[in-house]
């Protein structure tokens, strides 16, 4: 079956790559002989019509996560043809040092715990092919540590598609603060891994403005929603620094806790100061930005906030609306 398919989709790019003139559906049919035998000549076999459809579709996706640029033409009487240029498919001469390579393999190992592990692995192979130094290694062990970025919010998979596609998204979202999710249509802009955690920055269409959600605070389905964008999609760094905002990466103030002796590492190794109270713990000068409060909370009784007040006041809430939900 495996054998066939691949037979199936090759012919089907040599088609479309030896064309002058864009092919309809029923011409890509009766010129591929799978399709022949599958359906009959002219697809004349009954219910032929729809299998057939789902089937080229299907083809002509897994073409497209190939790399093969397909183009979509309608001509004037509003028929739909398809084609691929051979300008639009051909690449220039890929050089790939040794440590571009390492880098290369590296980046694709972040990925192998993830849901992206196929598609890093079939981007190295692509470029093998392409044109990588035949005695490097990409996944040869460049040290001890193995870089690993969790991703295993069943969420993290459509949002990704949507932002690559640019598809308004609809979905259930249960803020730190809140006992029940609310419904949020947003225009997904890029994920982003702050602390373990994944963000989605986005354009929040309800309340007109961007935000940036955790992911594991995203209840139910992804939902994807069809029309373009009604915001403008801001540069790769200013999202960036929205996320690190929002993740609390960006302070302009300074806050005073107490933490438990031999806990909350994390926060000590931002500490401006520490100093041993006695009897368990210690008193800490931590820089206070936005999503602060957040962060604190799961650290859970490890941690008490001392000042300031709005600060303390904000954790105290978060802590209520877990200890309801």
């Amino acid at each position: 079956m495996a054998i066939a398919k691949a037979e199936r989709l090759m012919n089907l790019a040599l088609c479309l790559l030896g064309t002058r003139r864009p092919l309809s559906k029923r011409e890509l049919r009766d010129s591929i002989e799978a399709y022949v035998e599958a359906f009959g000549p002219g697809g004349r076999a009954a219910g032929s019509d729809d299998s057939f459809n789902r089937m080229f579709e299907r083809d002509k996706d897994d073409l497209r996560e190939l790399g093969l640029v397909i183009e979509t033409v309608e001509n004037l009487d509003g028929d739909v043809g398809y084609l691929a240029r051979r300008d639009s498919n051909r690449l220039p001469p890929i050089t790939i040092d040794a440590e571009e390579a390492a880098a290369l393999g590296l980046a694709a190992k972040v990925w192998q715990q993830a849901r992206l592990a196929g598609a890093a692995s079939g981007a190295l192979q692509k470029l093998r092919a392409a044109g990588l130094p035949e005695d490097v290694d990409p996944y040869e062990a460049h040290g001890a540590l193995e870089p690993r970025i969790p991703a295993h919010d069943a969420s993290f998979e459509p949002l990704m598609l949507a932002c690559r596609d640019r598809r308004p998204v609809v979905f259930d979202y249960r803020k730190a603060t809140a006992a029940r999710p609310e419904q949020r249509h947003v225009e997904p802009w890029a994920l982003e891994c702050w602390r373990g955690h994944w963000y989605l920055a986005g354009w929040d269409r309800d309340r007109g403005a961007e935000r940036v959600f955790r992911l594991s605070r995203i209840t139910g389905k992804v939902r994807a929603r069809a029309g373009k964008y009604t915001a403008d999609v801001p540069d790769v760094v200013t999202v960036r620094e929205t996320v690190a905002s929002w993740a609390g990466e960006t302070a302009d103030r300074t806050a005073l806790i107490r933490l438990r002796t031999g806990a909350g590492y994390p926060l000590r190794a931002k500490a401006g100061s520490v100093r041993e109270l006695g009897d368990g713990w210690d008193e800490l000068e931590i820089p206070y930005g936005h999503g602060l409060d957040a962060w604190l909370v799961e650290f859970g009784p490890d941690v008490v906030v001392l000042e300031p007040a709005e600060l303390r006041a904000d954790v105290v809430d978060r802590l209520r609306a877990v200890a309801k939900g």
